[in-house]
């Protein structure tokens, strides 16, 4: 039963453009009958990633008629009703209220449990380094006493390449091939408050990787990397994001820095796509990176930005150069067990992505 109720003046437009999701679902083509009849237990499903996970869901059970149930956890379901009217109302979703700390297990039993719970703003990591630690921590095992007593049978667990950057004491480079076979190298000091966002979700990591081998659920992790697409926010540290702000804007597009870091961004429907097969077809116990390949320096991005706008408009690098050694930091996955095992690629070009971005964004602007 639908927990909240809306009247047509408060509702707002789609929020996951409804041919992104179709195409997203479409590209999984019969793997979809795996979830036929299933119920989906969803942490974190308010937030950019989450969003896309389900209007991916639901338009796959609407294309294949999965019967499918999607159960998001949301510490305010009144809100995402609000601001995702479009999720909330479709009939496969059912929003629990809850702290994923420490929610009230929904009634009935799941086949399948997605754990993509914790914010990965810089900010409030840095502000809230407690409180996201628990977060992803204490949230992790709660959501493990929930499948260890509703009987799950599979589990996908939502973490970050962040993991690959423990504590090298240097840049990442190219030659620090980012594999999940890798653990990222050196150690984490843990008296490190900055690095308490990657602390946790190695601890993550760490205890659904040992509930699945101990008899738990199948387990799989996802590790997220960069992104880009409708919903990405345009004022946070996600540094596209803030580059498509600038240009829609009327520009300069400002790169803070030196512009020589390296990045990779995966359209968000792509994204949607990759974690889907994960939760469908992923091997036991298995880490999966999730991301692109093509690497692009922060200083291109902004370029392939500003010239994606009419008229272009101009870059502006205003760090100093940082000097041998110092910058060049990498952070692009080698996704060759995806694409290998999960037979997946890349649909979506980066100036596609970036152009259906600022479009979305353009609309939700004059909505």
């Amino acid at each position: 039963m639908k927990t909240h109720a809306l009247t047509a003046d408060t509702r707002h437009r789609p929020t996951v453009p409804a041919a992104d999701a179709v195409a997203a679902a479409a590209r999984l083509g019969r793997r979809w009958d795996a979830l036929r009849h299933a119920r989906v237990f969803v942490t974190g499903g308010t937030g950019f990633v989450g969003r896309w996970l389900l209007g991916t869901l639901c338009a796959a059970n609407r294309l294949h008629e999965l019967d499918l149930r999607v159960v998001v956890l949301s510490r305010d379901p009144a809100d995402f009703a609000r601001s995702a009217s479009d999720l909330a109302d479709d009939a496969a979703v059912e929003l629990h209220a809850g702290d994923v700390r420490d929610f009230t297990w929904p009634r009935g039993r799941f086949s399948h449990v997605i754990h993509a719970a914790a914010s990965s703003d810089a900010a409030y990591v840095s502000s809230h380094p407690a409180e996201m630690r628990t977060t992803i921590v204490d949230g992790t095992n709660r959501v493990l006493e929930m499948c260890r007593a509703g009987r799950v049978a599979q589990l996908l667990a939502l973490s970050s390449g962040a993991v690959y950057r423990q504590g090298v004491g240097r840049p990442l480079t190219e030659d620090d091939a980012l594999r999940e076979i890798d653990q990222g190298g050196g150690t984490l000091d843990p008296e490190d408050a900055t690095r308490v966002y990657h602390h946790a979700k190695l601890r993550m990591e760490s205890l659904v990787l040992a509930a699945g081998a101990s008899g738990g659920p199948s387990v799989a992790v996802a590790r997220m990397f960069a992104f880009v697409g409708p919903l990405l926010p345009l004022d946070r540290h996600f540094a596209v994001g803030n580059f498509i702000r600038d240009a829609l804007a009327g520009g300069p597009v400002t790169v803070c820095g030196d512009g020589t870091p390296v990045r990779s961004y995966l359209y968000a429907a792509d994204m949607a796509a990759w974690l889907c097969a994960a939760l469908i077809d992923a091997r036991p116990g298995r880490v999966y990176n999730v991301g692109a390949q093509r690497p692009v320096t922060i200083a291109e991005t902004a370029a392939l930005v500003a010239a994606a706008v009419s008229p272009p408009v101009e870059v502006r690098v205003v760090g100093a150069p940082v000097g041998e050694g110092g910058g060049g930091a990498w952070y692009v996955p080698d996704t060759a067990r995806a694409r290998d095992e999960l037979k997946l690629t890349e649909w979506t070009s980066l100036e596609e992505a970036v152009a259906r971005t600022i479009a979305w964004h353009r609309e939700a602007d004059r909505s």
